[in-house]
């Protein structure tokens, strides 16, 4: 009883969540919470650095360890202080989920791309890209331009919106922010370059995601019934790129739209499709918003079952 009536709530909060992302986006860097965790962990860094710490393994796991931790213990009490707080309580939990989920940024940071190749603005499209992903676009054509932007739209699908969700209803305030703490620390931290001690965040981040997304890829697909059939392509195309999880949402994405996705010297993803124009940005934000409403839709459908 105990577990149907959390989950009930759960599914209430993160349904509040979505709306408040919806109609009022995201904060100021100055009052979002997962840009203090950036700093915090910024400045953690560059003490490990300045100690000599920076390419081992050791250092890499305090790193993570008091970040994931410092968000496992602030969901943990801002939860347990909302609980028995009726609809206050539930608003007020929404907020603080509300700032692990990114959805109408990711739309917003997309439909710049789309707007600028539409009018024919190859630089302002390419200065647009260069904001939501970190290959050099000033020299892509416009097609891998609109590749790029569809790219990351479904990547973030997944990291900014299903993970997020998905960590919150298994664990509440305290697992949606671990999540959002070590998928920070991985894009800080978990390059190469950064040796041992960038592995230890991005191997939690990759452990975090593995179910996530899948199912982010699994929920494209199922708006897009076309592409029901191409599960085995999309499993082959997504272990062709460097992440063991970014490759499903996105190759998941290429086949739902028929377009090929390309990173220069990286992957290609549905050789076979077309090369994608403006107009597959916006299909890819149509099939982002199906895919988040289903798989809500089947939250809430949970919820409600749990709550009789």
């Amino acid at each position: 009883m105990v577990v149907r009536r959390m989950m009930g709530r759960r599914a209430a909060v993160l349904g509040a969540a979505l709306a408040l992302d919806a109609a009022f986006g995201e904060l100021p860097n100055r009052w979002h919470p997962v840009a203090w965790l950036g700093r915090a962990a910024g400045r953690l860094d560059r003490l490990l650095t300045r100690r000599g710490q920076r390419d081992t393994a050791a250092a890499g796991l305090v790193f993570t360890g008091l970040a994931t931790g410092g968000a496992a213990v602030a969901g943990a009490a801002l939860e347990r202080r909302l609980r028995g707080r009726g609809l206050a309580g539930l608003a007020a939990e929404a907020i603080l989920l509300k700032q692990s989920l990114a959805l109408r940024a990711l739309f917003e940071h997309a439909d710049a791309v789309r707007r600028a190749l539409e009018r024919e603005d190859l630089a302002g499209a390419r200065a647009a890209a260069g904001r939501m992903v970190s290959r050099d676009t000033r020299e892509l054509p416009g097609e891998l331009v609109a590749s790029a932007a569809i790219e990351s739209v479904a990547e973030n699908l997944s990291d900014s919106v299903i993970a997020p969700a998905a960590w919150y209803l298994a664990g509440g305030l305290a697992a949606a922010y671990v999540y959002r703490a070590a998928n920070t620390l991985d894009a800080m931290a978990g390059y190469r370059s950064r040796g041992r001690f960038g592995m230890v965040p991005a191997r939690l981040d990759d452990a975090l995601n593995l179910v996530p997304a899948r199912l982010t890829a699994a929920a494209v697909l199922a708006v897009r019934p076309r592409a029901l059939v191409r599960w085995r392509n999309v499993a082959r195309d997504a272990r062709s790129t460097a992440s063991p999880n970014a490759g499903w949402p996105m190759a998941a994405m290429a086949h739902a739209l028929g377009v090929r996705l390309e990173k220069r010297g990286h992957h290609v993803l549905n050789g076979a499709g077309r090369y994608p124009g403006h107009g597959d940005i916006r299909r890819a934000l149509g099939a982002t918003a199906g895919a988040a409403g289903l798989l809500y839709a089947l939250v809430l459908a949970a919820g409600l079952g749990a709550r009789r």
